[in-house]
């Protein structure tokens, strides 16, 4: 069972603020934000049957070192046999003893099948999942295609992200990578029957989370 992670993994005019943003919050990113990050973590294991993927048990996983490594920051590494990740800020995402973590961008408009990422490796997953990333992306409809078209046949989009709220204060340094301000049971709905992935969706709100954000 493979999982393909994507995190804040941006196009367009975002991605810049996006790379200088995050490569300076990394370091402190998971800490700062710990009790959020440990909270979804159990929302997104507790709705695994919701999921509709066929888990591996994660008692059946040989490297124990390295299933333990995986609980602390990823959701579904420990139900997986392989975890791919692939990130546009080299510092973010999930150290390389908890999943294949890369550097790069799968939703450049006029580069469907980057060359870094064209190998068999990086298809056929059981599900793709991106965590609180939609909302900095250019073209999220976009992203879903891109994201679709590395599924199998039967394979699961899976996007954790928030509903619809007010706008970030625009003088907050954070406010120029923030390109939606949550999505809506209908637009989500679109993106899913646009990338081809409409069949089965469905969405179950996790409930309220908070993050603290400072300068």
């Amino acid at each position: 069972m493979t999982d393909f992670g994507h995190h804040h993994h941006h196009v367009g005019s975002a991605s810049v603020h996006n790379l200088e943003y995050f490569d300076k919050e990394a370091a402190s990113y998971d800490a700062k934000h710990q009790k959020t990050l440990d909270r979804l973590i159990e929302e997104i294991r507790d709705r695994l049957d919701f999921l509709g993927v066929d888990w591996v048990n994660d008692d059946d996983n040989d490297d124990e070192d390295q299933n333990r490594q995986a609980q602390n920051k990823s959701a579904l590494a420990p139900y997986t046999t392989q975890c791919v990740g692939i990130d546009l800020s080299a510092n973010m995402g999930l150290a390389p003893s908890e999943m294949r973590a890369y550097q790069g961008n799968l939703c450049v408009p006029d580069d469907p099948n980057p060359a870094a990422f064209s190998g068999p490796e990086f298809f056929n997953f059981d599900i793709v999942a991106v965590g609180l990333g939609f909302h900095h992306f250019d073209d999220p409809a976009l992203a879903a295609r891109r994201l679709a078209e590395r599924l199998k046949d039967g394979g699961v989009l899976t996007i954790l992200d928030f509903l619809p709220h007010g706008k970030l204060d625009p003088s907050h340094s954070a406010s120029a990578t923030v390109t939606h301000h949550g999505f809506s049971e209908e637009q989500i709905r679109g993106i899913f029957e646009q990338a081809g992935v409409g069949k089965d969706f469905d969405l179950e709100e996790v409930g309220t989370v908070s993050f603290h954000i400072s300068d």
